[in-house]
């Protein structure tokens, strides 16, 4: 079992219902969305669009519902197909799932139906919003919610064929440009100039997180690159994906596309320097990789936050 079980849901942690489907959909990971949110309503508002401060909460609302059922949908395949229950080098919370179907708190019809119960919630609020900003919305979260499904749902599986890399990248760029289309209501390539540096940096939380569930997720069936690379080439993803991050800002900085300032929000590149070195150092022991994890997880959102406020303080 992995070193943080204590923390571990448990029934009797969890005795009211509605506490406990909140903390199945991991709310503290989804900051991850509101972040990109806040990217694309503040690359909108930096290009000189109008701010909508009612369609801008409905959006961070209804992105946020997406983001909770696929979270929850993932245990559910995970616990299908064994990974989760086989994981015994997990780090709670980062990797390893919820751990509400193998602690016994939920079992995998509820988790099933609560996950798909939010989807569908969500997608009724998205074809709504999508009657009052333009019928493009309701394409980017088409997209966005087949994307979710399908990184760990059977058929597809697609983070267990390699793709879950492009899909957590495709899935944080459709968030900002989503946000960004809500205010606009037309598409422009601003958002994906804004949003890719933390695409990629998302993708890299992904990316450190699947070194611990290595093990569980090969005996499960999940070959992921992770699974697939030899350790010593797995392991220069990681920095690979960093630098395709702060190279796009730059570039984008350098063209004006992006204020002088928005170079600011390359320091978090430190903090990914930092744990690039700790996976390489560690990639064999996982157990060792907590330190490295959460480098990541401040690595993107202290990008996220640096570069929505420049944009914020740069508008017109």
């Amino acid at each position: 079992m992995g070193n943080n079980h204590l923390a571990e849901p448990s029934v009797t942690s969890y005795a009211n219902p509605l506490a406990c489907y909140f903390a199945a959909t991991r709310p503290a990971f989804l900051i991850a969305t509101l972040a990109a949110c806040l990217l694309g309503l503040a690359g909108a508002a930096y290009s000189g669009v109008s701010f909508q401060l009612e369609t801008a909460l409905i959006t961070v609302l209804l992105a946020l519902l997406v983001h909770a059922g696929v979270n929850v949908l993932n245990d559910y395949f995970d616990a299908l197909n064994g990974t989760d229950a086989l994981n015994s080098e997990r780090l709670y919370p980062f990797t390893g799932g919820s751990r509400f179907i193998q602690n016994g708190v939920l079992t995998t019809n509820q988790t099933a139906s609560f996950g798909y119960l939010l989807l569908l919630v969500a997608m009724l609020g998205g074809v709504w919003l999508s009657s009052m900003v333009g019928a493009g919305l309701l394409l980017i979260g088409a997209l966005g919610v087949l994307i979710g499904w399908a990184y760990s749902a059977s058929p597809l599986r697609l983070n267990g064929r390699g793709l879950g890399e492009l899909c957590v990248l495709a899935g944080f760029i459709g968030v900002v440009v989503g946000a960004d289309f809500v205010q606009r209501q037309a598409f422009s390539f601003q958002p994906i100039i804004v949003g890719m540096p933390y695409a990629l940096l998302v993708t890299n939380l992904l990316y450190i997180n699947q070194f611990p569930d290595k093990k569980a997720d090969a005996m499960a069936g999940k070959h992921h690159l992770v699974v697939r690379l030899p350790l010593e080439q797995a392991v220069l993803v990681y920095p690979l994906l960093a630098s395709l991050a702060f190279a796009w800002l730059g570039f984008f900085v350098y063209a004006e596309r992006l204020p002088m300032l928005a170079i600011l929000s390359v320091l978090p590149l430190l903090f990914s320097a930092r744990a690039a070195l700790l996976l390489r150092k560690y990639a064999a022991t996982p157990a060792y990789l907590l330190s490295a994890i959460k480098l990541t997880l401040a690595a993107m959102l202290s990008h996220a936050l640096f570069l929505t406020l420049v944009l914020l303080w740069k508008m017109p």
